[in-house]
């Protein structure tokens, strides 16, 4: 049995949920999902310049998984960014 999963603090909340490339119907478009866990590191870390242990303080989370959803959203952007795929950000 896996251990059940913590509440990470989110503190940001897009306007939008989605971005795509320009001249391209969404429809036609293979879609990567970036959760708002994700788009919170990615925000903190970037955005806000914060260290990765302030960041994972701020988050309510370990170091190490601060880490790991950096890394995912890092490689789902840049898989969305050179294959052209839309990015959804879902709730």
């Amino acid at each position: 049995m896996s251990r059940p999963r913590l509440c990470r603090k989110i503190r940001f909340s897009p306007n939008v949920t989605y971005f795509k490339p320009q001249g391209v119907p969404l429809r036609l478009l293979d879609i990567v999902e970036l959760t708002t866990e994700e788009l919170e590191a990615l925000r903190l870390k970037n955005e806000k310049n914060l260290e990765q242990i302030e960041a994972a303080k701020m988050m309510k989370t370990s170091r190490s998984t601060f880490q790991r959803i950096l890394t995912l959203a890092y490689k789902k952007v840049t898989t969305a960014l050179i294959k052209g795929k839309a990015i959804k950000i879902i709730k």
